[in-house]
């Protein structure tokens, strides 16, 4: 071989071996990560671990909680059943039949602080004088007084009435009472409506006792001489203090007044009531 073709050889095999070792090795590693982007990837991989350490702790919450209640009620069963063992245990051992306890209704003790009453009692009227017959009836609004010869008048700028009792001849009373006036201030009218029409009454307060009752009653005053009671107890009167006994009349004593019967002597009285109607 010729000297130049050799030369020529050496010299391409040398352009071969020095490119060969400038060229850098071929690598399938991703390119390094800056600084901020590291630390970027550190906080979302700290996030991602705390949200799911947080999911697994309230699932073992909820868990737990089950677990408890769980458990409370099996107690609560188990304490049943031993409870209902000992029951039949005891059933076995004994001969008799089982003894069934029943309940006992409650007592409204509202009753024990009102007064009974039947549907007819003797009322007395200090401020009159006098005892009278009254018919109860919750059937009315305002209680009644018979009354006649009402006129009224003003005093010191108030109004008031003056009338006697309205009393026929079988209407028991102090008869020194019978005849006199009386005289009060109106404390308000009512107004009645009948079939024969309107009718504006006066109305009165008088102290009253019935039994243990003592109070200031008001009464509307009207003619009840034709009606067989001359006094009308009504529901203004009962509320709250007192309650009806329809089947059983005079519960309590007749009051005694100066120039009127002993107590003691009203069951002559009170027997011509016993098929008593008022109208």
């Amino acid at each position: 071989m010729r000297p130049g073709v050799l030369w020529l050889i050496a010299g391409l095999s040398l352009s071969i071996a020095g490119c060969a070792a400038i060229a850098p090795p071929e690598t399938n590693e991703p390119p390094p990560l800056s600084e901020a982007s590291f630390n970027a990837r550190i906080l979302e991989l700290q996030s991602e671990l705390a949200q799911q350490c947080g999911t697994s702790s309230e699932i073992q919450t909820r868990q737990l909680d089950q677990q408890q209640i769980l458990t409370a009620d099996m107690r609560e069963v188990g304490s049943l059943l031993r409870n209902l063992r000992q029951d039949v245990q005891q059933l076995e051992a004994r001969d008799e039949e089982p003894v069934i306890i029943r309940e006992e209704c409650e007592v409204d003790e509202t009753l024990s602080t009102k007064t009974l009453l039947g549907r007819s009692e003797w009322v007395g009227l200090p401020s009159l004088g006098t005892y009278l017959k009254a018919r109860v009836d919750s059937g009315a609004n305002t209680s009644s007084l018979s009354a006649a010869d009402i006129t009224r008048f003003e005093r010191d700028g108030e109004d008031w009435v003056r009338f006697k009792l309205a009393l026929n001849d079988d209407d028991v009373a102090v008869e020194s009472q019978r005849d006199e006036w009386i005289e009060a201030p109106i404390v308000r009218r009512v107004r009645i409506v009948q079939a024969s029409g309107e009718e504006s009454r006066p109305v009165i307060s008088l102290l009253m006792t019935l039994g243990p009752i003592r109070e200031n009653v008001e009464f509307t005053l009207n003619d009840r001489s034709h009606l067989d009671y001359p006094v009308l107890l009504g529901r203004r009167f009962l509320l709250d203090i007192a309650v009806i006994d329809v089947a059983d009349t005079y519960l309590h004593e007749r009051p005694e007044f100066p120039g009127g019967e002993p107590a003691d002597e009203a069951a002559d009285d009170e027997a011509v009531d016993e098929d008593d109607t008022e109208e």
